[in-house]
């Protein structure tokens, strides 16, 4: 896509419109519903006074009609208004600017008539400049006008009294409808996707189906047993009784043999161990097989349709390596890289090797193997997988995705792709610029108030305009040190944060079993880890976390605020190991205090910034929150202690209550609908 450079500046300059990513290379994301703050820079020379919108244009081309913009920071000339995409599709906005003479002539009014000056003239040109303001506008809304249109220069009434008519509310609700726009200028158009709503908003459960169902003789007397894809369907509805939406599945192809680790890493692999599902490719298929072990095609497709009819989307690993027994090895040798002894490289990260596994190289044939994961993708698309999670992709060429996303993108939009890449910010920014819709994050590594809220407000600040995080507690791969030292409170508090901080979350079977022990201190990986061996799981330990998974996802799913990202508000607390914070979406508010200290009690005052909250900027004023932990009921104001202990109550999740808020949240959801009819013929353009 060719980059378009900034339009003429026109007579009333618009600059630095956000949110544009890559000078309008890639487009900002948003989804179905999902509210936008478009921003600028709007100016002109002098004091004359200024009026802006941002418009929306359809995927089909259609212009909507524009969303006033109200300047947010008086000084430094930045405007922002709101807009909320519909549906689906390549959408795109701009900013229109404009000279607003009627707003310039009551600012003059409202200063030179109660003193006297100019009185009958300033009065006269007002009402030359509603009668233009009148001309083309529906009747109604001209009867409002031509009434003042006619008081204004009549010498008879009080001229106090003709300048309050000009502020009766009817009037000012027409033009704000309706403004009279002169030197109207327009900015380019920029592209805005919009996906759907799971491209935001998600719970994942990820778990081997291998594992659930698989039978391990204690006494080693008998090899062990493959779950399958029939046994790994049981656990499918207690996973949706805990509120997920999408069960990810670790790679389910054949397996290699060659150099197949055992247990724990190990380079010595025993006769019966299944060896990593990430180590794809055997003479049995590659990346569009399915594992002898855990079934047939056909039954993935019944696993699919079962998933789906508990309302579970399955997600599919997209691992672009190779076993050393993979069929490509022998059928395009031109896809891996040869060595100087002749042999073909295996993946290594020093120290870490990974004897079992051939990365690809994208630069001897990429026309040929872009073909080739094009077909892979549309495989499983077509037995309807609908969502990839996507291996390393910080280790393939970002080309090589713009390209791909951008392909499936075109004609299976609702198709979703999350890239599981920790490496350098700058990579990981630039797979989700490209087209990735999900994207992992820092935040196992983020554990203290500090780190957590820097963290999260640039993912929910500038970054939100095309990274949406996808908050994993942990991963096969990733048994972070809070949660090995924590105990139990850890695993809750993780989850919490994980929950309500992002709208996409998620959790690796055992989570919920508080599983923490590594294979040696220091490591981040799980003792007898289950990419190397089966895991099956007792499930109905009394002591399971699947009660509160499913308080935080049932929260998720019924209040609006939890399920967006840009909305994420920090409050102060006067605690070092406390953190607060609140989402706000109309209506709906939730506000979350947490203790991150997994061992022992804190307790502070937490100061709210009522505002953010929607409640009436009074330190003093009373409303009731209800924990919807426990559903214990309090009345806060403005400063409020509060003690968490971490072993019997880590967090208040509180709803918000108070008489007046509907009243005054009500009034400013209708300011926020206040649209510009564009079009009307009443002022001039530039």
């Amino acid at each position: 896509m060719q980059v378009k450079l900034e339009a003429e500046l026109g007579r009333v300059p618009i600059l630095d419109v956000a949110p544009v990513v890559g000078c309008g290379r890639w487009p900002a994301k948003a989804v179905v519903g999902e509210t936008v703050e478009v921003s600028a820079t709007v100016f002109r020379e002098g004091h004359e006074r200024l009026g802006a919108a941002v418009v929306l244009r359809t995927p089909e081309g259609e212009e909507l009609p524009g969303e006033v913009m109200a300047e947010v920071a008086p000084g430094l000339d930045r405007w922002a208004g709101r807009v909320t995409p519909t549906g689906v599709g390549s959408w795109s906005f701009r900013v229109e600017a404009w000279g607003d003479p009627i707003a310039h002539w009551r600012h003059d009014a409202r200063i030179k008539v109660p003193r006297g000056q100019d009185v009958e003239l300033m009065l006269t040109e007002g009402s030359l400049l509603y009668a233009r303001a009148a001309n083309g506008l529906p009747a109604k809304d001209r009867r409002v006008l031509a009434r003042l249109v006619r008081l204004l220069p009549d010498g008879e009434e009080d001229a106090l009294e003709r300048l309050a008519a000009a502020e009766d509310p009817a009037v000012l609700d027409v033009l704000t409808r309706h403004p009279l726009r002169d030197l109207l200028t327009v900015s380019d158009w920029y592209p805005l996707a919009v996906h759907r709503q799971r491209a935001l908003f998600s719970a994942w459960y990820e778990f081997f189906p291998r594992s659930e169902g698989a039978t391990v003789d204690p006494m080693g007397r008998r090899g062990p047993i493959s779950g399958t894809f029939r046994t790994a369907m049981k656990r499918l509805p207690a996973v949706a009784d805990m509120g997920f939406d999408v069960v990810y599945l670790p790679p389910i192809h054949p397996i290699g043999t060659t150099h197949r680790k055992g247990p724990n890493n190990t380079l010595d692999a025993g006769p019966y161990d299944p060896g990593s599902p990430w180590a794809i490719g055997s003479p049995e298929g590659g990346h569009d097989a399915i594992h002898p072990d855990l079934g047939t095609l056909e039954d993935f497709d019944a696993f699919v349709e079962y998933a789906g009819s508990h309302g579970l989307e399955v997600a599919l690993d997209l691992a672009l390596q190779c076993s050393p027994d993979h069929p490509w090895v022998v059928e395009h040798p031109e896809w891996f890289t040869t060595r100087a002894d002749g042999t073909i490289a295996y993946a290594e990260n020093p120290p870490k090797k990974y004897q079992d596994i051939y990365p690809l190289n994208f630069d001897d044939d990429p026309d040929g193997l872009y073909t080739e994961v094009r077909r892979i993708i549309h495989h499983w698309m077509d037995h309807g997988v609908r969502i990839f999670r996507v291996d390393n992709p910080h280790t393939k060429p970002v080309a090589f995705w713009e390209r791909l996303l951008a392909d499936i993108h075109t004609t299976d939009p609702d198709v979703l792709f999350l890239a599981e890449a920790f490496t350098r910010p700058a990579m990981m920014h630039t797979l989700a610029k490209t087209g990735f819709h999900q994207s992992y994050t820092y935040f196992t590594w983020r554990n203290s108030p500090q780190e957590l809220r820097e963290y999260f407000q640039e993912l929910a600040g500038p970054a939100a305009a095309y990274m949406r995080p996808n908050c994993f507690t942990n991963t096969p791969d990733i048994l972070s040190e809070y949660l090995q030292h924590g105990g139990r409170a850890a695993f809750q508090i993780r989850a919490i944060l994980a929950a309500l901080l992002s709208p996409s979350w998620g959790v690796y079977t055992g989570y919920e079993l508080c599983e923490n022990t590594p294979v040696r201190p220091g490591s981040e990986e799980y003792r007898d880890s289950e990419k190397y061996q089966y895991r099956p799981r007792d499930w109905n330990t009394p002591t399971t976390l699947a009660p509160l998974l499913t308080t935080l996802n049932t929260l998720r799913n019924t209040h609006p605020a939890l399920q967006q990202l840009r909305n994420l508000h920090f409050h102060d607390v006067d605690q070092p190991e406390l953190l607060a914070f609140s989402k706000r979406h109309l209506d709906d508010v939730v506000l979350t205090v947490i203790n991150l200290n997994p061992h022992q009690a804190r307790e502070a005052t937490v100061h709210l910034d009522l505002p953010a909250l929607g409640l009436p900027d009074d330190p003093d004023h009373p409303y009731t929150v209800t924990d919807q932990l426990d559903g214990a009921v309090y009345t806060w104001t403005g400063a409020n202690y509060v003690h968490l202990d971490p072993h019997t109550k880590p967090a208040h999740i509180l709803t918000i209550q108070q008489a007046d808020e509907g009243r005054v949240r009500a009034g400013e959801s209708r300011a926020a609908r206040k649209r510009v009819r564009r079009g009307n013929g009443n002022g001039s353009g530039s």
